[in-house]
């Protein structure tokens, strides 16, 4: 079992390719992404602007597109691409070990 500020977040199957779910630990939403390529990301769950789930949202390449306003995030850096978004997410480091996902919380 991993320590030291690794959550397992799922399994690798939770997760379509190119797709988003939402995991909860501790009171924290983080947001997990199957990118196009089959890596795996993680950041804030939730939106810095209007504060809804991202999971949600809709996934096209490396972007994540809020439900409630259509600003865009690029998951892979956190970084605020569209309006009205301003604020960036943060991300946070995911390794995969044995079907499992992991994600370093801060």
């Amino acid at each position: 079992m991993r320590t030291d500020g690794w959550i397992e977040a799922c399994a690798v199957d939770d997760v379509d390719l190119e797709d988003v779910i939402d995991v909860d630990h501790q009171g924290q939403t983080f947001a997990i992404y199957r990118s196009p390529d089959d890596t795996f990301h993680a950041t804030d769950g939730i939106c810095t602007h209007e504060h809804a789930q991202l999971a949600d949202g809709l996934v096209m390449g490396h972007l994540i597109e809020c439900p409630k306003h259509n600003g865009r995030f690029d998951y892979t850096t956190g970084e605020a691409k569209r309006a009205p978004a301003c604020v960036s997410l943060r991300t946070f480091p995911v390794e995969v070990e044995a079907g499992r996902v992991f994600v370093k919380v801060r």
